[in-house]
């Protein structure tokens, strides 16, 4: 089964940037959701996001 597989879309529509509250987008590629408001990515390991801001690694 794929990362990509075994992630729920519904949830992922659910989620929000727990800094910023804006939309997330999925990067299948990195498996990661990218806040591009806050320019973080929040890590997505097991199939799970991880929402921490202290987990999240910062993006340009």
């Amino acid at each position: 089964m794929t990362e990509q597989a075994s992630i729920d879309r519904r949830m992922l529509e659910a989620l929000v940037c727990p800094l910023t509250h804006g939309t997330l987008v999925y990067s299948a590629e990195k498996s990661e959701l990218v806040s591009r408001s806050a320019k973080l990515a929040f890590p997505i390991r097991d199939g799970i996001p991880i929402m921490l801001v202290s987990e999240a690694r910062e993006i340009d």
